[in-house]
Formats: C-alpha cells, structure tokens, sequence
C-alpha cells in the first residue's frame, strides 16, 4: 500500500463516517492539534534520560501515545451523524482520564509544593513536555465547538483536559528529579536583567 492516495490533493479528506470534508474543518483541525500533541508527546519521550528515578514516565508517555490515536478515532466519527456501530468502534471512556489522575497524585507526592507560576524550561526532556501541554491545551480549545454540539464523547474532552494537567505534573517531576530547578514567574516592571 503506497502512502500516498491523491485523495486529499482537492483539500478534502474523509471523517470515520465517510463524510468528505474540508481539511480546515472544525473535526479535522481538533484530530490535526491532537496528532501535533502526540508528536510532540514523541520528541519529550526521546530527550528523556536514561535515569531510574524517571523510568516509569516513558512507558506511560507511550501508553498516552496510544490513547491519543483512539482520541482522534473518536473525534473522525462525529456522534450526529456516524452510525451505532462505528460509534461503538471508536468510544472512548473515562478510565484513560482516571489513570492520568493516578499518575499526577503519584507524582505530586514527590513534589514539592507549587506556589507562584513557573517558567517552562529546566531540562530538555521538561521543556519539551511544556511545549506539549501547550499543545495539547490548542487540541482542548479546538474540541470545544464539538463537544458544545455534542458532537464527540465527554470522555474526551476530559481526557485533554485531564492530560494537560499531567503533561504540566510530568515536565515539573522530570526537571525535579533531574535536578534542574525550575524558574518561578516574576511580575515584569519593564526592567531589563543583565
């Protein structure tokens, strides 16, 4: 199977449902942030160190890499128009939010206590996931009209919001436990620093 299929050389290209739509359509640009969170998802899994106090975030970056993939399915079947059967093909449930919750409480036991807004940076591997929480935050603002038309499953609203959360939790415990410390927010008086 070649790659390319010329099918979208028009600048359209096919939901789940079989529905040809524009390529700036709202679906595709919420499935085209959500594939950009996941790249960037993928640049944070390889700048990360080889380091033991860290190991577990790898595999569990990977496993929200997949998740991602069932997002963008659930987002490519709009629930107005997409048969029962392919709704049920690509429903997403609450359990991949609950989990990314259990990570963040896990992580935030070794953390300390977060009291003024920080600057994203410190290590590579933790700024790199910043650029993806930004991201992923872009894939939650384009879900919003969907999900205000019923149009995608709750759960996954949820799942961006839930892994924007984790994704900021990820970048602060790798900086920690890499031993880069983070830069905390000062108000800017039009001052230059030298």
């Amino acid at each position: 199977m070649k790659i390319y299929t010329k099918t979208g050389d028009t600048g359209q290209t096919s939901l789940f449902t079989g529905e040809r739509v524009p390529k700036d359509n709202h679906f595709i640009e919420a499935i085209g942030a959500v594939d950009e969170c996941n790249s960037a998802i993928g640049i944070a899994i390889a700048l990360l160190p080889d380091e033991a106090s860290i190991a577990s975030a790898r595999g569990q970056l990977e496993t929200i890499q997949h998740a991602l993939f069932d997002v963008g399915a659930a987002l490519a079947t709009p629930r107005s128009r997409a048969s029962d059967a392919k709704k049920k093909r690509t429903h997403f449930d609450e359990q991949a939010s609950q989990l990314l919750e259990q990570w963040i409480d896990a992580m935030e036991e070794g953390l300390p206590r977060l009291t003024t807004f920080i600057l994203p940076g410190g290590h590579v591997a933790g700024a790199q996931l910043h650029l993806a929480r930004s991201i992923c935050r872009r894939a939650e603002r384009r879900v919003v009209p969907l999900n205000t038309q019923a149009d995608v499953c709750d759960h996954v609203f949820v799942y961006l919001n839930r892994l924007s959360d984790y994704l900021f939790v990820l970048s602060r415990y790798v900086n920690y436990q890499l031993g880069c410390p983070e830069t905390e927010w000062q108000h800017h008086k039009g001052q230059v620093t030298s």
